[in-house]
């Protein structure tokens, strides 16, 4: 097995023939981020397609790997949920693409009928998400964005440990029993030693739309304190809106509510793919491994 468009290829440890995920070389990935909580339900997937727009706004080639085998949100959210991919001659699997030139691969992009359900073992699942990696034609990416289901179990060891992951953005809300569960899916990364660039906390805030007045749904302490205990710096808080609650209808919203929304992500997304390229260089500091493991 080559390690041929493998970001982590002269820097990795591992023997190619053991790696077990097989590169395609008509991709050439620079650089994976897996956007994770271990809670359903925090807005990973709202965080992950503003992400990858805010990404693409600064000119990066940018693709989304929907790993939510059995609850896909990925087409829905970027109103291309009729969409269905197909092969090329190579047996490629084709992307769905953006008008912003997103590319993305989703499960309901290979289904009938988006509503089924897809009753699958982790091994199938595992597997499946192997070749959405290997199989699917992503071309030249500055970053491909792995957007994660819920959980620790089969899904988020495949990626972790197989995958040429760079690192792990937690996506968290301003609850007590959310914080504690990202808290495992942070100690988990610091046990298989891959790097949390950061957290984002998701339906923090409420701005009232007459005086402008900011409503805490958190005690800041309790954020500073969150933010101690697992070493991890906070990109940012996002309050609730119209539009994040509907990303999928991102077009019918005016300039206003839309620049409000890209100026939240546009410092993240640099702040990411600052700290992505510290940790290529072994450069990152606050890594929570050594703390979280």
């Amino acid at each position: 097995m080559s390690c041929e468009g493998c970001p982590s290829a002269g820097k990795c440890s591992k023997d190619p023939s053991s790696c077990g995920l097989k590169q395609n070389p008509d991709n050439h990935i620079k650089s994976i981020v897996a956007v994770m909580s271990g809670k359903g339900g925090v807005g990973k997937s709202t965080v992950t397609v503003m992400l990858a727009r805010a990404l693409a706004r600064q000119g990066k080639k940018v693709g989304i790997l929907d790993a939510d085998i059995t609850g896909p949100s990925i087409p829905r959210l970027m109103a291309l949920e009729h969409e269905q991919a197909y092969a090329d001659a190579k047996q490629n699997v084709l992307p769905i693409m953006s008008e912003d030139g997103i590319k993305m691969m989703s499960l309901n992009y290979m289904l009938n009928d988006e509503n089924d359900p897809v009753v699958w073992r982790g091994p199938i699942i595992s597997n499946v998400l192997k070749q959405f990696y290997s199989d699917v034609l992503w071309g030249e990416l500055d970053v491909l964005l792995i957007d994660m289901p819920p959980g620790t179990g089969d899904v988020a060891l495949t990626i972790l440990q197989d995958f040429p992951v760079d690192g792990v953005v937690m996506i968290s809300t301003p609850q007590p029993m959310v914080s504690m569960i990202v808290t495992k899916a942070i100690r988990m990364c610091g046990m298989m030693h891959m790097p949390v660039f950061g957290i984002v906390e998701n339906m923090a805030y409420l701005n009232c739309p007459h005086c402008n007045e900011r409503t805490n749904f958190y005690n800041p302490e309790d954020l500073e304190e969150f933010k101690n205990n697992v070493g991890v710096r906070i990109y940012q808080t996002l309050p609730m809106l119209d539009l994040l609650r509907d990303v999928n209808a991102y077009d019918t919203f005016n300039l206003a509510q839309q620049e409000e929304v890209n100026q939240l992500f546009a410092e993240f997304a640099s702040d990411l793919m600052d700290d992505v390229q510290l940790a290529k260089e072994g450069k990152l500091n606050g890594n929570p491994t050594a703390s979280a493991a």
